[in-house]
C-alpha cells in the first residue's frame, strides 16, 4: 500500500496537522530503480533500518539524506505490509566529454581542471556544475585575449542512463592592444614612459611574448612600475588619476588610457633617527642610502629600512620594524624623513627543522647549518646555511621560513624545506669520429652515497686512440670541521699512430690523495701530492718534439708532485648563480725524488651579474 510520496512529505513537514502517517515497524527494506548504485549505498545513507519505528520525523530525514548525495532526482518511500520500499530515480552519468572548436588549450589539461570541479566521466551529471565548467573555461580564454569567445554546451542522453557533453567553442581572434595612451605626462615623454610597461601595442616580437594581449594583472603590474619610475625620481606626490579600458564593438582592438598627475620634484632636506636605538646611531647612519640634498628616491628609502631592519635581525630582533616618516614642505618642495626604529623583543632559534630529504642524512644538512638551535636569531647566518645547503648540490629547490612558536614571544624555529634531486649519474656512449674512429665511453658517478654526502666516480673512455680509466672518491667531512680528503688514481693510454696521424705512443699510470682545510665560511686551500709514472714510444719518423724529449728525459719517467690551491666560492647559488664571484689560484710543482722538475701557476675568475 502506498502511503505517501516525497512531495506529501515536504508538505506535511510545513503543515504540523495536515498530514500524519501510522507509525509502523519496519520488517523489511527493499530498493527499487536503481541503475548503477548499489542497493548497500542506499542502505548506508538511510537513517533507518530494520527494527525501527517509521514516523513522519524519520521519513522526512530519510527522504532528505538520499537527496542529499546527489545520486538521485526522484525520491519516494512506500509501504509493502511491514516491508519499507524506497523508490528513487537515479541522476544521469557522464560517458564521453569532448570539445568542438577548440584550438587554445589542451584538451587533457582541460579535462583535469574540470574533474577538480566536480565534472568528469563516470561521475553524475549536475547542470549546476556544468554550467561553472562553462563559465570557468570562458573565464580562462578571456584572460588569453579571447574576448570574442563563445561556448554553448550540448548534452546528449545515451542509454542506460548515461549522457555526452560536448563543448562548442567558437574561439575568435584574440583581442590586440592597439593604442596606450598616458594624459597628463609634462616631465617625461610618453615613450619613455611606455617603455616602463610590459604591455605594449603589436611589434616585431609581441607574437612571442603575448604582450600585446591585455591582462588585468600586468596592467596593475604596469601601474606600479609608473609610480616607481617617478617616486625614484623624486615625485612624492606622483598620482594615477584614472584607468579606463575599452574594447571596440567587435571584441578585437583594446585601448588603454592611464590619466597621471606628476606633481612637483622633491628633494630630501633631512635625515634624523628616533626610536629605541639597539646599535650605535653612527652604525644606523651608515646604512641609510639617502641623504640630505638628494632627490627623493622611493628605492633607496626601501634599501635603507630593509638594511637597518637586516641589521637589526643579525643581533636577534627577527621582528623588528623600521618606518621612515615623511615630513613635507610643500613650498620649498622639500621632505625630511625620520627613520622610527621598534625592534622588538630578542628572540632566539628554538628547533631547526629539515623535511623532504628522504635519501640524505640530516647530519650532512645539519653540518652546513651556520644558524644553530638555542642560539640568537641571526639573519645572516640563516642566509648562510641556506646558500650552503644550496651549494652541496644535491638539492633542486631549498626554502627556509622563521615561523614564530606558538604561546612564545622570545621563540622562532628555523624550517628548512629542500627538494632532493638525483645525484647519481649512469653514461653509456658510443660514437665514430674520422680521427678517434670508434669510441665507447662509459661512467658511474655518485655526488651523495648512501645519503652520507660523499663523492665516487667511476669513469671508462675507450677510443681507438684514447684509453682512460679513472677513480675518483671524496669525503667532504672527513673531520667535523670540515676538512675533506679524497684520492684519485688514473691509468691513460694513448696511441695516435693506430690512426696514421703520429708515429708514437704513451702510457700513464697514476694517482694523487687530496685534502681541503676550510679557512672560512667561503675560503677553503686544498692540498695534494702525487705520483704518476710516464712511458712513451718512439720511432724514427715520430714528431721531432717528442723524439727530443725522449733523447734529454729518456723514454720512461717517474713524476712526484705536489700542489696547493686556494678558492673562494661567492656565489649566492650553486645551480643558479645571479650573484657573486669564484676565484681559485693554484700552484702545482714536480717535487726532488722524480725524474721532472717543473712548476705551474693557475687562476680563474667567474663573476656573476644579471643582464636584466
Amino acid at each position: 500500500m502506498r502511503w505517501f510520496r516525497a512531495a506529501w512529505l515536504v508538505l506535511a513537514l510545513h503543515a504540523t496537522a495536515a498530514f500524519a502517517i501510522e507509525p509502523f515497524v519496519i520488517r523489511d527494506i527493499r530498493v527499487e530503480g536503481i541503475q548503477r548504485t548499489e542497493a548497500g549505498t542506499v542502505f548506508s545513507y538511510l537513517p533507518v533500518k530494520v527494527g525501527d519505528t517509521l514516523t513522519d520525523e524519520k521519513a522526512a530525514q530519510a527522504i532528505r539524506a538520499l537527496f542529499a548525495t546527489g545520486f538521485f532526482r526522484d525520491v519516494s518511500l512506500e509501504r509493502d505490509g511491514d516491508v519499507l520500499v524506497v523508490v528513487v530515480q537515479e541522476r544521469p552519468s557522464v560517458a564521453q566529454i569532448d570539445f568542438t572548436g577548440m584550438h587554445e588549450f589542451n584538451r587533457d589539461q582541460l579535462i583535469t581542471g574540470m574533474r577538480q570541479i566536480g565534472l568528469a566521466e563516470g561521475q553524475v551529471f549536475d547542470r549546476g556544475v556544468l554550467e561553472r565548467a562553462e563559465q570557468e573555461l570562458k573565464r580562462q580564454y578571456l584572460g588569453r585575449g579571447y574576448y570574442a569567445v563563445s561556448i554553448s554546451t550540448t548534452v546528449t542522453p545515451l542509454e542506460r542512463n548515461r549522457v555526452s557533453l560536448n563543448f562548442n567553442v567558437e574561439e575568435g581572434r584574440v583581442a590586440k592592444i592597439r593604442q596606450i595612451s598616458i594624459i597628463g605626462a609634462k616631465t617625461f615623454r610618453e615613450s619613455e614612459l611606455l617603455n616602463q610597461m610590459v604591455l605594449r601595442t603589436p611589434g616585431l616580437m609581441t607574437w612571442f611574448s603575448k604582450h600585446d594581449q591585455y591582462s588585468r594583472q600586468k596592467l596593475s603590474s604596469d601601474l606600479e612600475s609608473l609610480r616607481s619610475f617617478y617616486f625614484d625620481r623624486g615625485y612624492l606626490e606622483f598620482s594615477i588619476d584614472s584607468t579606463q579600458v575599452s574594447i571596440t564593438p567587435d571584441k578585437q582592438d583594446i585601448y588603454i588610457t592611464i590619466s597621471i598627475s606628476e606633481g612637483a620634484k622633491y628633494t630630501v632636506s633631512d635625515v634624523k633617527v628616533a626610536g629605541e636605538m639597539l646599535i650605535p646611531e653612527a652604525d644606523v647612519r651608515k646604512l641609510i642610502r639617502i641623504k640630505p640634498g638628494d632627490v627623493f628616491s622611493r628605492a633607496r628609502l626601501t634599501e635603507s629600512t630593509k638594511l637597518i631592519t637586516e641589521r637589526l635581525g643579525n643581533d636577534g630582533y627577527a621582528f623588528a620594524n623600521v618606518n621612515a616618516i615623511p615630513a613635507l614642505d610643500k613650498a620649498k618642495q622639500q621632505a625630511a624623513f625620520t627613520f622610527f626604529i621598534d625592534p622588538g623583543r630578542r628572540v632566539y632559534v628554538r628547533r631547526v627543522n629539515i623535511a623532504g630529504n628522504t635519501r640524505t642524512r640530516d647530519e650532512v644538512i645539519r653540518r652546513e647549518m651556520r644558524q644553530l638551535e638555542g642560539a640568537w636569531f641571526s639573519g645572516e647566518r640563516i642566509t648562510q646555511s641556506k646558500q650552503r645547503v644550496d651549494r652541496l648540490g644535491y638539492f633542486a629547490e631549498v626554502n627556509v621560513e622563521t615561523p614564530a612558536v606558538p604561546g612564545t614571544t622570545d621563540q622562532v624555529d628555523v624550517n628548512l624545506a629542500i627538494v632532493e634531486k638525483p645525484t647519481g649519474v649512469l653514461l653509456f656512449g658510443a660514437g665514430f669520429g674520422s680521427g678517434d674512429g670508434l669510441t665507447f665511453s662509459g661512467s658511474v658517478s655518485q655526488q651523495n652515497i648512501f645519503g652520507s654526502g660523499r663523492h665516487l666516480s667511476l669513469s671508462l673512455n675507450s677510443s681507438k686512440i684514447n684509453t682512460v680509466y679513472a677513480l675518483s672518491y671524496t669525503n667532504p667531512y672527513f673531520t667535523v670541521d670540515g676538512v675533506s680528503q679524497g684520492f684519485d688514481v688514473y691509468y691513460r693510454v694513448s696511441d695516435p699512430s693506430a690512426n696514421d696521424l703520429a708515429r708514437y705512443n704513451t702510457e700513464t699510470l697514476g694517482g694523487q690523495f687530496r685534502m681541503g682545510i676550510p679557512v672560512t665560511d667561503r675560503d677553503t686551500i686544498h692540498y695534494g701530492l702525487g705520483y704518476e709514472v710516464v712511458d712513451i714510444t718512439t720511432f724514427p719518423d715520430s714528431p721531432r718534439i717528442y723524439r727530443d724529449y725522449v733523447a734529454t728525459f729518456g723514454p720512461s719517467n717517474s713524476n712526484l708532485f705536489a700542489n696547493v690551491s686556494w678558492a673562494r666560492d661567492g656565489r649566492d647559488s650553486l645551480l643558479y648563480p645571479t650573484k657573486g664571484t669564484l676565484q681559485k689560484a693554484g700552484a702545482e710543482v714536480g717535487l726532488p725524488g722524480g725524474d721532472l722538475n717543473y712548476y705551474k701557476l693557475t687562476y680563474q675568475y667567474q663573476r656573476y651579474f644579471p643582464l636584466t
